[in-house]
């Protein structure tokens, strides 16, 4: 008789079922994790109040604060030339740099002056012939009253017929002639304040011409009006140069300026102005420079700083960038300069200018890396757990967020970037960071 198949394998299968029953009887129960909070270490900055300075960055081209460019002004040939005019090298006030011909303009003075001359004499000619005139009018005058009288005495007897009317007619006539001689100095002396008047005039005429021709020569002579560097000489001697060409074009060493971009919002913090209702007038700006501090930098060589100051602002907004354009100006540039390790501050160089504010009113800093983004501060609550805060940034500058609210002084702000930031977990501070 045959076995059935499946009653082969049962024996192997009750054994292996009680092999296991065995060993789970015999086995160890799992060990009891117990589960604990979650908790991260951080560095841990104090909420403080401080007086922020308002710091301002821009760039800028240096330029002369003065520039010279000599034109002529009267035409002639250069006869003499300074042999230290030449592009780059210094020239002081008062040197005498360039000079045109004057020898045209010498003899002008000349002729001016003789045609002075001989109006003044002729003006004192004048005067002689007025006192002359009058001398010799009193003379015929007192003729006349003689003459009158003799021709009234001479009438009265011919009237009476003792006198001839001939001897009458003579001296008439001699009466006639001498009040004729009376009316010719009368005339003459009402004409001198006329010619004086003509004179007085031609004198002043000749004196303008004498004034303009002393005044040419003058400009013969082109002289350095302050100290300067030479940019660029357009003549040479014995080179004819008509008036309005160009001599030479330099630049003032006394002072330089940089013209930098920077933003409205920040200029108006810059000057201590935080709120809208403050207007930027030009008088209330002035008033404003003074309290700023500024320091220019070499953008190829930081090492190399100067002081300078805020002068003013350009008159327009920069049409793009909508910015203010502020003129900080530095004076005496080449004061220290020892090239190559000491430059001067000379026209053209790149330069960065740091402008630094008044103190503002106290607010809330933190490191810029403690706000997150939205605005969100990491907080470590009076338990010690992780609170997530939103907060009003004002402004950022250096690395630093200057609040406008959100967070109180003395509150604990994480400087971590947590990953991830899951409220209510308990924050240890990072030892020495508290």
């Amino acid at each position: 008789m045959k076995i059935p198949r499946l009653l082969k394998f049962a024996p192997p299968i009750v054994l292996g079922a009680g092999v296991a029953a065995w060993l789970i009887s015999t086995a160890e129960p799992p060990a009891r994790i117990d589960q604990s909070e979650r908790s991260v270490v951080a560095r841990i900055v104090i909420a403080e109040m401080a007086r922020v300075r308002t710091t301002v960055r821009g760039h800028g081209n240096v330029q002369a604060a003065r520039n010279w460019e000599a034109v002529a002004e009267i035409a002639g040939t250069v006869v003499w030339r300074h042999p230290d005019l030449e592009t780059g090298n210094i020239i002081a006030e008062g040197t005498k740099v360039l000079r045109i011909d004057p020898t045209g303009y010498e003899l002008t003075v000349a002729q001016a002056e003789a045609d002075l001359a001989a109006l003044e004499a002729d003006a004192a000619q004048l005067a002689v012939d007025e006192a002359n005139t009058s001398r010799l009018l009193t003379l015929e005058e007192g003729r006349l009253a003689l003459a009158e009288a003799e021709l009234a005495r001479v009438r009265d007897l011919a009237e009476r017929g003792v006198a001839a009317p001939s001897a009458l007619d003579a001296q008439e006539r001699t009466t006639l002639q001498v009040r004729r001689g009376v009316e010719e100095l009368r005339n003459a002396n009402a004409l001198v304040p006329s010619r004086r008047a003509r004179l007085e005039a031609q004198v002043a005429r000749t004196r303008i011409v004498l004034a303009r021709a002393k005044r040419d020569l003058d400009k013969t002579d082109i002289v350095a009006p302050f100290d300067l560097r030479v940019g660029q000489v357009h003549v040479e001697r014995h080179q004819y140069v008509g008036a309005g060409q160009p001599l030479v074009t330099a630049d003032g060493m006394d002072r330089v300026e940089i013209t930098a971009q920077i933003p409205v919002d920040s200029f108006r913090r810059l000057l201590g102005s935080t709120t809208g209702s403050d207007a930027m007038t030009p008088s209330g700006l002035s008033g404003r420079f003074a309290e700023v501090s500024a320091n220019v930098r070499l953008v190829s060589d930081p090492s190399q700083t100067w002081r300078g100051r805020l002068v003013r602002v350009e008159s327009a907004l920069d049409p793009q960038a909508r910015s203010v354009p502020a003129v900080i100006a530095v004076d005496d540039p080449y004061a220290g300069a020892a090239p190559p390790l000491r430059l001067p501050l000379v026209p053209n160089m790149y330069v960065e200018v740091v402008l630094t504010g008044p103190e503002g009113p106290a607010r809330i800093a933190l490191p810029a890396g403690a706000i997150h983004e939205g605005n969100i501060v990491y907080l470590r609550n009076g338990d010690g757990r992780l609170e997530l805060r939103d907060v009003s940034v004002d402004w950022r500058q250096s690395g630093m967020a200057v609040l406008d609210g959100g967070i109180a002084e003395g509150e604990e702000v994480i400087a971590d970037d947590l990953m991830p930031a899951i409220p209510g977990m308990i924050v240890e501070p990072a030892e020495g960071l508290e």
